[in-house]
């Protein structure tokens, strides 16, 4: 498991600044339910200072601590000031966050973008990241957003721009793509002597597999099952062969076994690997 500093956790289980206001002056919405992560940013803005910031956050814990933690630094700092908080910004302010979970605060900055983009008076749909080809279908990402992020954050490997977008973090069809774009970006950023930087795709890793099913499981299939008074828990993992315990309403289903085929083994296989076999345990 990822280690974690003592301010996410902080954040995590005593989050501040939850919530809407009513009549925003600036609204930034970001990632679907559907694909794990989403974020709505509401901001109130006087005489071009952020008053107050509120949000709401579908995620996991380092996504609820980021979106947190972006709402304490931009409060009482003026637009100008709060567009030049980057993505690493809100990871320091945590101090740190596991590599796998950078895409927790490059939603944060994304969402903020937004709703200053909004507040403007400016079309989402034309906003920057949104315009172009969507490269990764199963998040949502595009073209320019993996482009700003690898600028940004000077990435290096495809496993890179995974954790810092979650694109090609599924299905991996998509992973060809972010190799192109990686490859024409690293051209663009200056090398040192010697040093020899190649986008090469990688085979999921055990470690990998085992960090995206722990994720699918905490991020989309539980909520879905605590919708209707169930609950899921991760028992082991053994190569492909994933071993769960339905629990709540759920563990005395009658239909327990469409549940595990239906819901957890298909979205295990959607988000993780298309071979992935799922293994009630009683």
């Amino acid at each position: 498991m990822w280690e974690y500093t003592d301010k996410v956790k902080d954040l995590y289980t005593h989050p501040k600044n939850v919530g809407t206001i009513d009549n925003a002056d600036a609204v930034g919405e970001v990632g679907s339910i559907v694909c794990g992560d989403a974020l709505t940013l509401y901001l109130k803005i006087e005489d071009n200072v952020i008053k107050d910031a509120k949000f709401q956050t579908f995620g996991c814990g380092s996504a609820i601590a980021s979106s947190s933690a972006l709402t304490e630094m931009i409060i009482g700092r003026t637009v100008e000031e709060a567009e030049k908080i980057t993505n690493r910004d809100i990871a320091d302010y945590l101090g740190g966050l596991p590599e796998q979970k950078m895409h927790c605060s490059v939603m944060g900055r994304e969402a903020l973008e937004k709703a200053l983009a909004n507040w403007r008076g400016e079309e989402v749909a034309a906003h920057e990241d949104t315009e172009g080809e969507v490269i990764c279908q199963c998040f949502g990402v595009t073209d320019p957003l993996i482009r700003k992020v690898i600028r940004e954050n000077k990435l290096k490997t495809v496993e890179d721009v995974t954790n810092y977008t979650k694109a090609g973090g599924a299905c991996g069809s998509c992973i060809h793509k972010i190799e192109d774009i990686l490859t024409e970006e690293l051209k663009n950023q200056p090398v040192a002597a010697g040093a020899s930087v190649k986008a090469e795709k990688r085979p999921l890793s055990n470690i990998r597999r085992m960090q995206l099913v722990e994720e699918t499981i905490s991020d989309v299939v539980r909520p879905i099952l605590q919708k209707d008074g169930g609950n899921i828990e991760l028992v082991d993992i053994d190569g492909k062969r994933v071993m769960v315990a339905l629990r709540g309403a759920c563990a005395n289903c009658l239909v327990s076994d469409v549940t595990l085929k239906n819901l957890v083994q298909e979205k295990l296989r959607e988000f993780v690997e298309d071979d992935i076999e799922v293994i009630e345990v009683r």
